[in-house]
């Protein structure tokens, strides 16, 4: 199950129409014209055509498995008590005073430029179930931080 904003569950859906209705389309015209030069067994475009349409219609029932598996969040009925999925969370790194701003969000909308992260990584993992005021220390790949939450919000 993935749990996910209302918002980023139509996006999904949007995605997977776009790539149903126009990029498959595209992906079989080009085999048919890499058909239409002759020999495929030696033609290139051909093989190369197929591989970028097994990759589409991958990409395609995986999406659909996700949209099929999507648990949409209510945030009205969410709570900033403690950090959850759907939370932002204002902190500060307490080695450096370096203040971060992350709102947690299922994998399909993890956007980092955004700032929204995905509820598997390490920080969002570390910070699940936390209060204000509290300090943590999460391992990452870079080794290891502290963080003290300063402030959670649930963007409705």
């Amino acid at each position: 199950m993935s749990y996910m904003s209302q918002e980023g569950y139509d996006q999904l859906v949007a995605e997977l129409q776009r790539l149903e209705s126009v990029e498959r389309p595209k992906a079989s015209a080009a085999i048919a014209e890499a058909v239409d030069k002759g020999d495929l067994s030696e033609n290139s475009e051909y093989d190369a055509a197929k591989e970028a349409q097994r990759h589409l219609e991958a990409k395609i029932t995986e999406m659909k498995m996700t949209i099929a598996q999507a648990k949409i969040v209510d945030v009205s009925r969410l709570s900033d008590e403690a950090v959850q999925i759907m939370s932002t969370v204002e902190m500060t790194n307490v080695s450096t005073g370096a203040k971060m701003k992350y709102t947690i969000v299922s994998e399909t909308e993890a956007n980092l430029k955004q700032g929204k992260i995905s509820i598997h990584t390490p920080i969002a993992q570390g910070l699940l179930n936390k209060k204000v005021g509290e300090e943590v220390e999460i391992t990452i790949p870079r080794g290891t931080i502290k963080l003290r939450i300063d402030k959670i919000s649930i963007n409705l």
